[in-house]
């Protein structure tokens, strides 16, 4: 976040002479206290000063970068996930295309007879099947999509920036969100790179909101 000229000097101010109360502030500042109320304000609540009841304010060694990152962190997947959209691991690569489709989703998660997660379909393994000479109604997508344990996924509790780095690191545009249950993986949302802008952005609001 940006801050101030005079919030600056606050922060120099408290960094050399903490613990200082607000009304000191204002004298080294030259104005008055209520002027400065919004300016601590929102020092305290970026985290750049703590204030202590009857003591005054101190500088907790925050900077613009530190809290930005601290504030990322805690992103969590179970706050920006969507929901996942499944296919049966016996149903065709032809509706498995007109579910891709009718979903606008650039790849499907594939569950099993117990509704746990079995595989993951994209666009190529499809466009591999459409462009060979097989039938696309005859051909299961447990033939051509890619296999457990094979599978980039993450958990309701995993962070934004986790994901973020895995969907770069393994240059796909999704994973599914899942739970771990007795017998496999059930799966839960769908963690793609427009989710990982929505979060990004609701933190840039959020942000902007606090000035």
């Amino acid at each position: 976040m940006d801050l101030s000229d005079r919030q600056h000097k606050i922060i120099e101010i408290v960094k050399n002479q903490a613990p200082i109360t607000g009304e000191q502030i204002a004298e080294h500042l030259k104005v008055t206290r209520a002027t400065l109320r919004p300016d601590l304000s929102i020092l305290t609540m970026s985290g750049f000063l703590e204030a202590r009841p009857r003591v005054g304010y101190f500088y907790t060694g925050q900077t613009p970068d530190t809290i930005l990152s601290e504030e990322i962190a805690k992103l969590k997947i179970k706050n920006f996930h969507s929901s996942p959209v499944v296919i049966t691991e016996n149903a065709s690569a032809y509706k498995a295309v007109c579910e891709m489709f009718v979903e606008d989703v650039g790849s499907l998660f594939v569950v099993n007879d117990d509704g746990l997660l079995a595989g993951v379909l994209s666009r190529k393994d499809l466009l591999r099947i459409a462009i060979g000479s097989q039938d696309m109604n005859q051909v299961p997508v447990s033939v051509i999509m890619s296999r457990m344990p094979n599978i980039a996924y993450c958990k309701h509790n995993d962070t934004v920036l986790d994901v973020a780095l895995l969907l770069i690191t393994k240059e796909i545009d999704a994973v599914p969100v899942v739970r771990q249950k007795e017998k496999g993986l059930e799966v839960i949302g769908r963690m793609t790179k427009t989710n990982i802008t929505k979060a990004f952005v609701s933190l840039a609001n959020r942000n902007n909101v606090r000035k």
